[in-house]
């Protein structure tokens, strides 16, 4: 296990994110904690975290292209997931991603007020991807078109840091088990290391979420064991920053968070992005 190469515009690394679009993610988040639909927030955080992604790789001269990023979005059709001009492309350079958001939406933010309360302010937020809930979860045919997408990918990048590949999904496969098709995924590997699949799965029954576990002794059913089964170790780096966090986490801690809340899937999303080593 390596995890260590540098990541250049000479050599990019790669995100690519799978999202459940079923019609389950049309129910709200679990523990009354928000009535937002799961689709909403999802998107709405991979919205924020492309744009966070933007920032990081903005300098004097502009955006420079540290990373490539594809959203795949699973329900009633599987295929590459951003809107507007981006529509149809599976792996976006970052400076693309800066330039062509699908449009730019205006949102109300609380801010401190000086004094003690809190105000409103309007933001800017740019749109790449919108929400989508209808129909099954066919959770293997989205591995298999990542798996597709980044073999080619890798063949072109074998020195880059390894692909990392973000499943957030809210319920089982309907067109069978994963596990065969995850393992080819994460036999995909640069010479840096393995592909990189963490999952996330949002509950709307709001029961604790088990976050990096490492072994499979707190999940409470099959469903999530195999998710736990099918998630790639956090190399060291990731562990440090879960660590950071405030999260528990272990030798062999399991890029995985079951019955995930809101804020587990913000903090998840951060954890599993952050650069190791950003030139």
């Amino acid at each position: 296990m390596s995890y260590s190469a540098e990541i250049s515009r000479v050599n990019p690394s790669c995100f690519l994110f799978l999202i459940d679009q079923s019609g389950s993610m049309e129910d709200p988040f679990g523990g009354g904690e928000s009535t937002r639909k799961k689709a909403d927030a999802v998107a709405d955080a991979i919205n924020k975290l492309l744009q966070n992604l933007v920032i990081k790789c903005a300098k004097s001269e502009g955006v420079r292209d540290y990373y490539q990023t594809g959203v795949i979005g699973y329900g009633e059709r599987v295929g590459p997931a951003f809107s507007g001009a981006l529509a149809g492309r599976d792996m976006v350079p970052i400076s693309d991603i800066a330039s062509t958001p699908a449009r730019i939406e205006e949102r109300a933010k609380k801010v401190d007020d000086g004094a003690g309360g809190l105000a409103e302010q309007k933001v800017k937020f740019p749109i790449w991807f919108d929400a989508v809930a209808k129909n099954g979860t066919p959770m293997c045919q989205a591995l298999t078109q990542a798996k597709g997408i980044l073999s080619a990918w890798i063949a072109q990048h074998p020195s880059s840091f390894p692909p990392i590949v973000i499943n957030i999904t809210d319920g089982e496969s309907t067109d069978g088990d994963p596990t065969g098709v995850a393992r080819e995924l994460t036999n995909l590997a640069t010479n840096d290391g393995n592909v990189l699949l963490f999952n996330l799965h949002c509950s709307s029954r709001g029961n604790a979420a088990v976050e990096y576990p490492s072994t499979e002794r707190e999940l409470p059913d099959e469903f999530s064991q195999l998710l736990y089964s099918i998630s790639s170790e956090l190399p060291s780096y990731m562990r440090n920053i879960a660590a950071q966090e405030g999260k528990n986490v272990s030798e062999g801690a399991r890029g995985f968070v079951f019955n995930a809340d809101l804020v587990s899937v913000i903090q998840f999303l951060d954890i599993g992005t952050r650069p190791n080593n950003l030139r």
